[in-house]
């Protein structure tokens, strides 16, 4: 093997400028697949990273002897949610939780380092006025979510009102009181659900990447195939051949790995930036961690090598047909036969099918894409031949037809970008889809026992504020909800039956005046401020509130697919940069010989454009609704007017990196046809 190294090392050096060209033509395709894959990898633990963070409030109920009782409630200031947790210790020396030094005691509050700002910021009655108590430190990052995140910890006495709830139906993301053993919990439903998202949006952006680094093994093939065949002519083994190609391609997909992994830490600090979920990230969330990145940096130069080894069958078996430039043997139709299997599973797909299952579906489909699409190409060639009314088009038929998976390498990176657009625009809901929700009426769930005068406490505290507002009771049973109608509006007189009430119900009611739904977030801010406490263990909170986590799953599915959408285009504008540069490479001698025939240059540059335009039209087009099928099982909603733009946007970028990506090669066309005469490769 160390032969074999050092012999590859000596032909990649050998090889002339031109050769070198190649080199880090793959060497650069080699970084930023592997800058990108370390960020969709990093991106699925990241997630999970965030859901381990997260577990400790969502408390396993005690099995055995209990030291704590924790609840939690969700709380919102100037729009953003606060997360409350309320502890009580049942015995001396309980285990505190993630990020404080010890156990709260009663009385203490503990509050997160952007929460404690925001306290400070804003006036009293707004925020802190909720809070307080004794300071007892600071909740540390190992208990956030993310570094904004909004989180108080209070600490209570065990017989603590607070702590005495036995709620059934707890709104999202609160928990009744539990006695527990420890901080361990488990994920969340949402954090588990975002983690499916992430595992979803991981396969969108890393097959396309390993596809691409699997091609860039193929770059400048032409010319190695020959000079690997003449060394088989001349008596080097199959052996000797297949190791030097591995060391060739190792060597080169190696160096362009630690720059990929380089390029990447430089990256870490602006990724932080991307807010999903409610807020950004830690530095340390992006890092994927020394093995796993043991593991890209391993992974990468060894897929490089199994592609250039597997495409030396020729070369081993039939090397004189390599020398004489003979046209292999067309592909066979079972490479679409491939393609419409993995189709026929997608109608079988739900939302409940699980992330893992959805994600190999998508691998799958993405693969046999990326099998038929050669195939697909030579019956375009043959199809363009055919038709051909000029030289130009005539050449490029012809090229199609006489290596359709150099080709398709040009145009597959924008392929399966369109597959990504198709499947992500029916996932991508519109922000009107859940309306427009009313922020200035607050709830509060209330006591049948204690309605009036938990009604009369709210009119005293509101007053005392300076909050204008009403107060109604409805309901029945042994829980009623005391609304509060901020900004406008009157009371009804006492012993009148308000909206909503029955009539031998006492009644506080606001009913007759509208109230403006746009009330001042400061506004909202006293009123909450006001009412906090007034029913142990309840917060008053709007239909605003309710419809909040919806509002940000949207954005965090917009900036989702901004994301892959980003990575994809990044990765096709590039892929048909390098291998633009790299099929003009392969074939300079044609195009010198070509040149000293008498065709024109621009001729030339003509069948070099239509030979990757036409193929891009059908195979993008083909891949959009492959992906859009894909996307069926799983859509929200159908293709809106913001969808079709978004689709509409895909393919002008599709189409215009391609285009772009062609004129960037255009100067080299130029160089290895300077100087027609041919010369020895």
């Amino acid at each position: 093997m160390r032969a074999a190294l050092g012999l590859g090392w000596r032909l990649l050096r050998a090889g002339g400028r031109k050769g070198l060209l190649g080199a880090a033509l793959t060497a650069l395709a080699v970084t930023v697949s592997t800058a990108l894959l370390l960020f969709a990898v990093s991106a699925n633990l990241a997630f999970e990273g965030r859901g381990d963070r997260e577990a400790w409030r969502n408390p396993v109920p005690a099995q055995g002897r209990a030291v704590a009782v924790q609840s939690v409630r969700v709380d919102y200031v100037r729009d953003e949610r606060i997360t409350v947790v309320e502890l009580a210790a049942l015995e001396p020396g309980a285990p505190p939780p993630p990020g404080l030094d010890r156990f709260p005691a009663p009385g203490e509050v503990w509050l997160s380092p952007a929460l404690a700002e925001l306290a400070r910021r804003l006036p009293a009655d707004q925020l802190a006025g909720r809070f307080a108590g004794g300071r007892g430190g600071t909740v540390g990052d190992e208990a956030l979510v993310h570094p904004g995140e909004l989180v108080a910890v209070r600490g209570w006495a065990p017989d603590s009102p607070v702590l005495a709830g036995k709620g059934t139906d707890e709104p999202r993301g609160e928990v009744a009181p539990t006695r527990i053993s420890d901080f361990t919990g488990e994920p969340t439903p949402d954090a588990q659900g975002y983690r499916i998202l992430a595992l979803i949006a991981s396969v969108l952006m890393a097959v396309p990447l390993l596809v691409f680094g699997g091609a860039a093994a193929r770059l400048t093939v032409a010319r190695r195939d020959q000079r690997l065949a003449a060394l088989r002519l001349v008596g080097a083994t199959p052996g000797q051949v297949v190791a030097m190609t591995a060391a060739e391609a190792v060597i080169t997909a190696f160096a362009g790995a630690v720059a990929g992994t380089l390029l990447y830490v430089l990256l870490i600090p602006p990724l932080t930036g991307i807010e999903i979920a409610g807020g950004s990230w830690f530095a340390a969330d992006l890092w994927p961690g020394v093995p796993y990145t043991l593991a890209v940096l391993a992974a990468v130069p060894l897929l490089v090598g199994l592609s250039a080894v597997v495409g030396l069958r020729r070369v081993v078996v039939g090397p004189l047909g390599v020398a004489k430039r003979e046209t292999p043997p067309g592909m066979r139709f079972v490479r679409v036969a491939v393609l419409l299997a993995v189709l026929a599973v997608v109608p079988t797909l739900s939302v409940g099918s699980g992330g893992g299952m959805i994600a190999v579906v998508l691998g799958l489909a993405f693969l046999s894409i990326n099998l038929a699409g050669p195939w697909v190409v030579g019956l375009i060639g043959r199809i363009t031949a055919g038709t051909a009314r000029g030289p130009a088009r005539l050449l490029a038929g012809r090229r199609l037809v006489d290596d359709p998976r150099a080709a398709w390498r040009t145009v597959s990176g924008v392929a399966l970008t369109g597959f990504v657009a198709g499947f992500v625009v029916l996932l991508n809901p519109s922000a009107d889809l859940l309306g427009e929700a009313d922020a200035s009426r607050l709830r509060l769930s209330v006591p049948a026992a204690r309605a009036d005068a938990v009604a009369a406490g709210a009119r005293e505290r509101l007053t005392a504020a300076g909050v204008r507002a009403g107060t109604e009771i409805t309901g029945e049973g042994g829980e009623k909800v005391l609304v509060v109608a901020l900004g406008g509006g009157r009371a009804a007189a006492p012993g009148k039956s308000g909206k909503g009430e029955k009539a031998d119900t006492p009644v506080d009611a606001l009913v007759d005046a509208p109230v403006d739904a746009r009330v001042d977030a400061a506004l909202v801010d006293r009123a909450r401020t006001a009412l906090d406490g007034l029913v142990p263990g309840r917060r008053a909170t709007s239909t605003a509130d309710d419809d909040r986590f919806g509002h940000v799953l949207i954005g965090d599915i917009g900036t989702g697919t901004i994301v892959v959408l980003t990575v994809s285009f990044l990765v096709a504008v590039v892929s048909a940069g390098i291998t633009a540069v790299s099929s003009v490479l392969d074939r300079r001698q044609t195009y010198a010989l070509l040149r000293l025939a008498g065709t024109p240059l621009q001729v030339l540059d003509r069948a070099r454009r239509a030979e990757t335009l036409i193929p891009l039209a059908v195979m993008g087009g083909g891949s959009i609704a492959v992906g859009l099928f894909c996307a069926l099982p799983f859509a929200i909603t159908g293709l809106d007017a913001g969808g079709l733009a978004t689709l509409l946007a895909c393919v002008l970028l599709g189409f215009a990196g391609v285009v772009g990506a062609g004129a960037a090669s255009a100067p080299v066309l130029r160089s290895v046809t300077e100087n027609p005469a041919p010369r020895p490769d």
